[in-house]
């Protein structure tokens, strides 16, 4: 057996001389310093905690810090990316500045403990839901995940299992626990695992009422083992313990159909609605999701206990034709200003024709497209332009017209798709 004054670390390489204390063992030495390295790396991975970090009283951490703007700071960038929805914006805005307070407040030997309220926002598709979710948590730098509803089942059944929506999260912070335990989840499509009906059935709604109790322990808060690389769940597989009781979950919608729920509810008659007498006028330009409360997403079949859990409700409106053409100019990372980047990168300056803007507005009405679906038209009306001109290096000036425009989504696929549904 070697001498002592000749053992060294088997993991840095530092002898005996060199470090406070080296343990021994039978093939192999380490330092204290390796120790410690090690017992900080355990603490990170498998809970979260990092070690390295000063430590308030009472044992836990020191509340972490964020660059919080207010809300009104908040609200004014989300308007440079986003068009409307002043109502999501204020909501989600205040809901968010609570959240990271919450989150930065100091030990207090109080007995107030602030709860996190999770969000939920119901609306058409292509109003913005998953853009305002994702621009918020771009300007506050912290993780943000996104995860379908429509793939979820219960444990056990084909599909994925609710805490892949965690490994998300986690791949999201670079497997960073702590911060990814500080993160956005959107759940999209919410809507979808609605309770097929309020009738009891023989056969169990695996996809549906099932994923509802699954992600009760999610949004509320608690410790959860999450698989690192996705997947199942294996008895001998490794799981990644991650507390959400600081991760802030927003769930949003279409809910197709809740009109229906609404209107039941405030006894709509066929010009504006009346209720104990008492009339209310509605346009007909003027969206029943305004109205929407906690009562509709019940009815619709979200079960109490996940409405619950999902305090803060609001809505966003349906895209009208004047919203649609500010979508289309006006934000910073506006359709019209992407294009003309990209025909900026071979020299050729973009312009569109007053009437052309309008035509693609009027396309996206027409066929109910949302937002979403101003690009799709964008791009069959340039994808010609976008295959010829980098090859032609003659033109320098193209102007987007209205016949122009007309021509080519007129004899585009996605115009002939959408005549025939039509």
């Amino acid at each position: 057996m070697a001498k002592t004054k000749d053992q060294s670390c088997s993991f840095c390489g530092r002898s005996k001389n060199e470090v406070e204390i080296l343990l021994s063992g039978q093939s192999g030495n380490i330092c204290n310093n390796c120790i410690e390295q090690g017992h900080e790396m355990i603490q990170r991975e498998l809970y979260g905690i990092d070690a390295s970090k000063p430590q308030k009283k009472g044992g836990g951490q020191a509340a972490p810090k964020f660059e919080l703007k207010a809300p009104r700071e908040l609200k004014k960038y989300l308007d440079r990316f986003i068009i409307g929805q002043d109502e999501a914006k204020k909501v989600l805005t205040v809901a968010v500045y609570n959240h990271y307070k919450r989150l930065m407040q100091p030990a207090t030997d109080d007995d107030v403990n602030i709860e996190k309220s999770n969000i939920i926002m119901v609306g058409e598709t292509g109003t913005g839901k998953t853009y305002l979710a994702r621009t918020i948590a771009r300007m506050l730098q912290v993780p943000f995940a996104i995860a379908d509803a429509t793939v979820l089942t219960e444990a056990g059944y084909v599909g994925e299992d609710i805490e892949s929506i965690l490994t998300r999260l986690l791949q999201a912070a670079d497997y960073n626990v702590e911060q990814a335990q500080r993160g956005i989840v959107y759940i999209d499509e919410i809507d979808k695992i609605a309770r097929k009906s309020d009738n009891p059935s023989i056969t169990r709604d695996v996809s549906g009422e099932g994923v509802q109790q699954g992600l009760l322990k999610l949004l509320e808060g608690s410790v959860v083992g999450v698989p690192p690389q996705g997947g199942r769940k294996h008895p001998d597989q490794q799981l990644v313990q991650v507390n959400t009781e600081n991760i802030l979950f927003i769930c949003g919608g279409a809910f197709d159909g809740i009109a229906r729920h609404i209107a039941k509810r405030i006894n709509t008659a066929p010009i504006g609605f009346r209720q104990d007498g008492k009339g209310v006028d509605l346009n007909k330009e003027e969206s029943l999701m305004r109205y929407v409360t906690q009562q509709d997403l019940k009815s619709f079949g979200l079960i109490p206990e996940l409405i619950g859990r999902l305090p803060l409700l609001t809505y966003l409106n349906p895209l009208d034709r004047t919203t649609l053409k500010r979508i289309l100019t006006e934000p910073q990372n506006a359709l019209v200003k992407q294009y003309q980047k990209l025909f900026g990168m071979e020299s050729i300056e973009l312009t569109f024709e007053e009437a052309a803007l309008d035509y693609i507005v009027d396309q996206a009405v027409k066929f109910n497209l949302g937002a979403r679906g101003l690009r799709s038209i964008c791009e069959a009306i340039l994808t010609d332009a976008m295959f010829e001109l980098p090859s032609d290096k003659s033109v320098k000036n193209f102007k987007v017209t209205e016949d122009y425009a007309r021509s080519k989504f007129e004899h585009s696929s996605l115009y002939e798709i959408k005549k025939d549904a039509a």
